[in-house]
């Protein structure tokens, strides 16, 4: 691979290299490094990471500048009395940089932890502390799952912050005990629902319909319909390969699997034409879907979600994944295959699904005995 310099202002030092193997968003990864002097005054290249894992040409400078001010300073610099407000300020400007997702992360800072631990520094915040923000939350009716998010986040605010060199120090939230709670979800639809469903997304829009499709019948997960490339479908074989990766965007569990196609689905995909290297699923400019499109969360909303708090009973494109697996269970078909069809990395996740297998299991014997 060959080194490039990032060239916009105010990034010197900051080189790239492009992988002729890894691919990242539809485009080659890139490996960030970067070149300065050490302490004897030599020349000294230092690989910062993948933008696949999170890294960017701004990381890499804000790595290349602390590396510049060790040698000069030592650990001077490193801010021993930050605040917990000062530190969310350089949170909140990576996670812009370097996630799609950070609005969730601000709205739980702004109401949730601003007033509590702004003005704190880092090192005066204490387990004991952590317990009144959990006790606090829970008394104004918060779920544990969102009292897990804060405290998850605030996890994160002192782990960037030891990774940057900004600051030095324990994790408190290492010593606090997170709730428990049952995120899976346990709502399915019915066979009738879901092809009420279909009907409705095939009128008003009809990628929301194929991709809808494609999911409900292979158990695919929207990242890995938004990633799948016609190179990956083989139409004669009826077969759709999910092919591993490390990237966010394809295999969630990095295990390849091959997905296989009802008569329903090998019919949608014969109406496309296949451009092998192309995405199966594009967006109005022609581009890979960032998400699944509006007009999926508007029909779900409208037919099935109105008034609906719990999230595991609202409806969701991962509910349709969740649909298939749970029909395959109903059918009485063995723990092991769903497992492998739904792309389980172990067994333990595709269990939940075993408690709908015994009715299916006991109607069969009365069927044969009755």
């Amino acid at each position: 691979m060959r080194r490039t310099k990032y060239k916009k202002k105010g990034f010197e030092g900051v080189y790239y290299r492009e992988s002729d193997k890894r691919r990242y968003r539809g485009h080659p990864d890139k490996s960030f490094e970067i070149i300065y002097r050490n302490k004897f005054g030599k020349l000294t290249s230092e690989r910062v990471g993948w933008q696949s894992e999170g890294y960017s040409a701004e990381l890499a400078r804000e790595v290349r500048s602390e590396r510049i001010r060790a040698i000069r300073h030592g650990d001077v610099l490193i801010d021993t009395e930050m605040t917990f407000g000062t530190a969310w300020a350089h949170f909140d400007k990576w996670i812009q940089i370097n996630t799609k997702r950070f609005s969730n992360d601000q709205s739980m800072y702004r109401h949730h932890l601003k007033e509590k631990f702004a003005h704190l520094k880092l090192s005066q915040i204490s387990p004991v502390d952590l317990e009144s923000l959990k006790s606090d939350m829970f008394k104004e009716g918060k779920s544990p799952q969102m009292v897990t998010h804060a405290l998850t986040l605030i996890s994160r605010i002192y782990n960037k912050m030891n990774d940057l060199g900004l600051w030095r120090g324990a994790n408190p939230v290492k010593r606090v005990k997170k709730p428990q709670f049952d995120s899976a979800r346990v709502r399915y639809l019915s066979k009738e629902e879901a092809d009420k469903f279909l009907q409705v997304l095939a009128v008003r829009n009809t990628q929301a319909h194929d991709m809808a499709l494609l999911s409900l019948h292979t158990g695919m997960r929207l990242g890995e319909i938004r990633a799948l490339r016609w190179g990956c479908v083989d139409i004669e074989e009826r077969l759709v390969h999910v092919i591993a990766s490390g990237k966010r965007e394809t295999t969630k569990n990095f295990t390849s699997r091959d997905a296989f196609m009802s008569d329903a689905v090998h019919e949608m995909l014969q109406r496309y034409e296949r451009p092998r290297n192309q995405f199966v699923f594009t967006n109005k400019w022609g581009r890979q879907h960032s998400d699944v499109p509006k007009t999926f969360k508007r029909v779900a909303n409208q037919m099935f979600n109105d008034g609906v708090t719990d999230r595991r009973e609202r409806i969701t494109f991962h509910s349709l994944r969740h649909t298939f697996a749970s029909w395959l269970a109903l059918r009485g078909t063995p723990i092991l295959t769903i497992r492998d069809l739904m792309g389980h990395k172990t067994l333990a996740m595709t269990e939940r699904y075993a408690k709908l297998s015994p009715d299916a299991r006991r109607g069969a014997i009365a069927n044969v005995f009755s």
